[in-house]
């Protein structure tokens, strides 16, 4: 029964490209068709430079219609020992190509035959991956997907055109699928889309003309026949396949989207559509995963089968022709010096990267990759996209493997270090070196580099990529942290007055613009021509030059794990829970990451030893750990960039992040600050007392990515939305920028979250006490060598109310102790303070079972209050209410009635029939009937109180909840179950309403209910569903009591009984009390068994 009269008051209130020539010439008849003829019989001889389009087909059958394709073959050319492939070489509408083939099907061939070619053939720049696949009979635009139709590969929903579907890890015991294949690339992208464009508007079908370039009247090309529809079949026969009129080999149906890559043959109908459901797939095949791990292709496909039992070879020749047939006809589609020459070779550069270092495996970051891909994408003009985010966040590792990814989609790929101006033109002049060395004629490079000008070696990089037809270029401007954007009068960047980022609020500098400031304005870097791509890595959100793309910590924790793996060259870290325990406190930062696995790289200790350490001996550990060559900052040092920026910025905002350290690192509010703020330095009392003040310095926190707002509060009266730091931010603060404990902050931190403590009067009290807790946490580490005085001992009472509250009843006892101490030594042993504080430690000792000493405090309190109060004052009738509480729990019923009816007759004279101090001891005795067996007068005083409560409280008020769920448990007593059932499952739906879903396991009515709604659906039988609420208790009271309260081991004992009941004996069993058997189990139910 939950009865009333614990109330604890605090002391105080406490982004199409254009085709740049057309496919056909104007008519679209057959005549336009003629430049595609046969090839020629007189072979000419290139070198390996000049294919730019590798053509890979696995199978023979594939190969031969890749070879009819060909407008012309070429002499084979010389190529590396270790380069074991076999090329074809010839080209179509004057694009070079290289076809080959596999020596067996599958992702790993796949893989190493694109190795191998790209090595022979360096200049190659995209693929085409040509052959037959196993099709999905699904409705698309274009039709039901048939034998003999194309599925091309185009990105559609979250997928990137293909999809590894047998690829990924098991969680929560199921299939997850991960990583990503990229894209094609976007000349073919556009190329597919100009197609198709274009055959629907032509009478002939340039597609099914192609694949008449396959002479079939030949006995060894027989099999390229049209096998015709009626030799269609899909099976099984619920599925409706109907011969449409159009039928025949006159049109090539084409449809594009997803398709599925995987090594494993799909060949049930049942796996086909649960795979191609999930992944709104079109088609299966083998080979794309191998060949798009690291070379950009497009995936075409004939289909010559539907993946099921009835697999056959009687479709594989016409399949493999009209694939080849539109691979063949996308070089129509293609710009020759779009893919030959892509831009002038004086525009050309390669692949370098001075200056930076990329991990050696890039991990996750799917969608931070997509989205930088989207905002790059070929508009026909300039692109930026702004990376931005907390130090150590890896953005300069995403922009470089960005560039691994797209570097063929790019002429030219330049890295500038960005860090300040002098180090940004350094990156210009390494630039201008690399264009000398590779463009020697560009005489004002050469110049530039000669006069060794900083100034003019950047001015003639930025004339070279603004030079016209220089168009494909990518710029990263990488670590601009120190951030300076210019209001300009004028395009003329000369003419400009600066405004520093974040600007100043008044008496809130510590110093102007610092004149050695290192902030600077970024733009007048930049080429001046609306062409080429940029991308900016930044620790600032005010660098709004672009695309933003916030780069956020990695949410998936098996990412965090693959980092510790991959760093520390240690395996199976998924299956260590130490391993799991050290990922989630570095909570996704790859910085923090990189340096844990590092440091365990070069010791034998295990991660459970590193977490101590971590907490322990922070900054001693960081600096004693590797320094990570891909990384330019420590962990304890990288912040001291953007802190430094701060202090210039804002005096406010340094110095709210120095005291951040001693609050919890999430969740800090502006009524947080404001409450304690009045008493505490002055600069936070003057912070606190202008809101604008306090918003401007959380917004420098923000803007330099070291704190961000958290998602808004829904529920009003709570507070305002609040602002969270990074857990490995959070440890740099309190061992950085606080070395030792600071006092004056220590207590300035606490005196905050005491004067923030409601009592239970305030409505939605509890959502302010969750908000708390953590704060208060963090206070105890920080105060428990601080003795509590008589200036101070109220604020370890308002934790200990605080802890009480929310059932932490030893972290209450202990500073309800430490209050105690201080009152008597500072106001003595009867001070009306002292005896509160007594009182609440005898709640605190009935809550725990000590029920000798709360009856010892009970009573000290008692008499302090009726000697100072009298025996009627209210404070003194609380104290009696409270003893009733501990008679009933001890059995001593006739004690406890004894005490609730002086508790009641006196609150009704004082306070009068329908306060909710008198409604609260109505409660009580229904209880207390309800124990006595005296069902009816229970029914009456809990009818009694509920009524008051709804009245005077409100429905969902938790005293009115706990006097609902008195009634279910009277309804049990009196078998009348449904009744039970009802009210206890109101009560704990308005539980959940009241305190919110957090608070279902960690709140002590709300576990008793869960318990007595076990209670009641085993009394009906409903076994299965006793089993669930008991369950659901028992985790919450192992959460909150520990697994050796009493109640605890009861509950797992009614789970184990139920289970062994029903047959349903599983792993849950394990956690019942070591050594109780099944023997045992089955004494206790054979017990039970007979008492029903």
């Amino acid at each position: 029964m939950i009865r009333q009269g614990r109330a604890a008051q605090p002391h105080k209130a406490g982004g199409k490209r254009m085709m740049l020539s057309p496919p056909f010439p104007a008519g679209d008849n057959l005549t336009s068709l003629q430049e595609q003829s046969s090839p020629s019989h007189l072979q000419k001889s290139l070198n390996r430079d000049d294919y730019k389009v590798a053509w890979i087909c696995p199978l023979e059958v594939e190969q031969i219609a890749a070879m009819e394709m060909l407008d012309e073959e070429h002499e084979a050319l010389p190529q590396p020992a270790a380069d074991h492939n076999v090329y074809s070489l010839g080209s179509i509408n004057g694009h070079n190509v290289v076809i080959t083939g596999l020596h067996q099907p599958g992702n790993c061939p796949a893989a190493t035959v694109v190795a191998q070619m790209r090595m022979t053939f360096p200049k190659l720049r995209f693929g085409l991956l040509v052959g037959i696949g196993g099709g999905v009979p699904v409705q698309t635009d274009d039709g039901m997907i048939r034998l003999g139709h194309v599925v091309v590969s185009k990105p559609a929903g979250e997928h990137s055109g293909a999809v590894q579907y047998d690829h990924g890890k098991a969680k929560d015991g199921l299939f997850q699928r991960t990583g990503a294949l990229a894209p094609p690339p976007t000349v073919l992208l556009n190329a597919a889309q100009a197609l198709a464009v274009r055959r629907a508007r032509m009478a002939n079908d340039p597609l099914q003309l192609n694949v008449r370039r396959i002479n079939t009247s030949l006995r060894n090309l027989q099999r390229f026949q049209f096998p015709g529809g009626s030799n269609d079949h899909l099976y099984p026969p619920y599925y409706s396949h109907i011969q449409a009129a159009d039928d025949d080999d006159t049109f090539v149906v084409v449809h594009r989207g997803t398709i599925a890559s995987g090594e494993l043959v799909v060949k049930t109908a049942e796996l086909r559509d649960t795979l191609a459901q999930r992944y709104g797939l079109l088609c299966f095949e083998m080979e794309a995963a191998g060949a798009l791990a690291d070379f950009p292709c497009m995936v075409v496909r004939g289909i010559s089968d539907y993946c099921d039992s009835h697999k056959n070879d009687q479709w594989h020749g016409y399949a493999a022709a009209v694939a080849a047939a539109y691979a063949r006809q996308l070089f129509f589609h293609m710009p020759i010096n779009e893919v030959q020459g892509g831009v002038e070779s004086k525009f050309k550069l390669s692949s370098r990267l001075p200056g930076a270092a990329g991990v050696s495996r890039f991990i996750g970051r799917a969608d931070e990759l997509e989205c930088l891909h989207k905002a790059l994408e070929w508009v026909g003009e300039r692109r930026t996209a702004v990376l931005h985010g907390l130090g150590g966040m890896g953005k300069t590792q995403l922009s470089i493997e960005y560039m691994k990814r797209h570097r063929m989609d790019y002429s030219a790929m330049i890295w500038l270090n960005a860090r300040d101006e002098t180090s940004l033109k350094q990156s210009f002049q390494q630039a201008a070196r690399q264009i000398s060395r590779e463009h020697p004629a560009l005489a004002y490079i050469q110049s530039a580099i000669i006069n060794q000008d900083l100034d003019e070696t950047a001015e003639a990089v930025k004339r070279w990529l603004d030079e016209v037809g220089n168009d494909r270029w990518l710029v990263i401007y990488d670590n601009y942290d120190d951030v300076r954007l210019d209001r300009c009068r004028g395009t003329d960047h000369g003419i400009c007055r600066v405004v520093k980022q974040g600007g100043t609020a008044g008496g809130n500098t510590s110093q102007p613009a610092a004149a050695d400031s290192k902030a600077y304005d970024i733009r007048p870097y930049f080429p001046q021509t609306d062409h080429g791509a940029v991308v900016i890595t930044t620790r600032s959100s005010t660098v709004k030059l672009g695309q933003l793309i916030q780069v956020s910590k990695l949410v998936d924790i098996d990412d965090s794990l693959a980092i510790l793996e991959s760093t520390s060259s240690r395996v199976h870290l998924t299956q260590d829970a130490d391993a799991h325990a050290l990922a989630r406190r570095l909570d996704g930062l790859p910085l923090a990451l990189s340096t844990a696995g590092a440091y365990l790289r070069q010791l034998s200790i295990n991660c459970a030893d590193y977490l101590q350490l971590y907490n322990e001996s922070w900054l001693r550990l960081q600096k004693e750990s590797p320094h990570l060559l891909d990384y330019d900052q420590t962990l304890y040092s990288t912040w001291e960039v953007s802190f430094n920026h701060i202090q210039q910025q804002s005096r406010d905002a340094a110095m709210l992040l120095r005291l951040w350290a001693y609050f919890d690192n999430e969740d800090v509010w502006y009524e947080l600050l404001q409450k304690g703020g009045s008493d505490g330095p002055v600069w936070l009392q003057k912070m606190t007392e202008d809101r604008f003040r306090f918003n401007t310095a959380m917004r420098i926190l923000c803007e330099h990515g070291l704190a961000e707002a958290d998602p808004a509060i829904k529920e009003s009266g709570v507070g305002s939305r609040g602002y969270s730091v990074h857990g490995c931010v959070h440890a740099w603060m309190i061992h950085v920028l606080n070395t030792g404990v600071d006092e004056e902050r220590s207590w300035t931190a606490m005196r905050c979250v005491a004067s923030h403590v409601p009592s239970d009067e305030q409505e939605k009290y509890w959502m302010v006490q969750r908000r708390l807790l953590h704060h208060a946490d963090r206070c105890m580490t920080r105060t428990l060598t601080q003795m509590a005085e008589g200036k101070n001992a109220w604020m370890f009472y308002n934790l200990g109310v605080l802890y009480s509250d929310q059932d932490r009843i030893d972290k209450a006892e202990a500073m309800y102790v430490r209050a105690l101490q201080g009152e008597e030594k500072a106001w003595g042993p009867d001070h009306m303070s002292t005896l509160n504080t007594v009182k609440n430690l005898g709640i605190v000792y009935s809550d725990q079972g000590q029920l000798n000493k709360a009856e010892a405090m009970y009573e000290r309190a008692l008499q302090g209050k009726e000697k100072a109060w009298g025996s009627e004052h209210t404070s003194a009738l609380n104290t009696v209410k409270n003893l009733g509480n501990l008679y009933s729990d001890q059995g001593r019923l006739k004690e406890a009635e004894a005490m609730y009816e002086r508790a009641l007759k006196g609150e009704e004279k004082a306070c009068g029939p329908n306060h909710k101090s008198t409604l609260g001891t109505v409660n009580n005795l229904g209880s207390l009937y309800k124990d006595q067996g005296r069902l009816k007068e229970a029914e009456a005083m809990l009818e009694r109180a509920l009524h008051g409560k709804e009245k005077a409280l409100g429905p969902d008020h938790t005293s009115t909840l706990d006097t609902i769920g008195n009634f279910g448990l009277v309804y049990s007593d009196q078998s009348r179950f449904i009744e039970a059932k009802a009210m206890l499952e109101r009560a704990l739906q308005g539980y959940e309403k009241t305190l919110g879903q957090d608070a279902m396991r960690t709140s002590i009515p709300i576990l008793n209910t869960l318990e007595s709604l076990g209670s009641v659906h085993e009394k009906i039988g409903e076994k299965s569903k006793a089993i669930l609420y008991y369950q659901r208790a028992q985790t919450g009271f192992s959460l909150l009591l520990g697994s050796k309260n009493e109640r605890f081991p009861y509950v797992s004992d009614k789970i184990g009984s139920l289970q062994l009941c029903t047959q349903e004996i599983d792993v849950s069993l394990s956690v019942v009390k070591p050594g109780r058997g099944l023997k045992a189990r089955w004494k206790r139910l054979t017990e039970h068994l007979k008492g029903m």
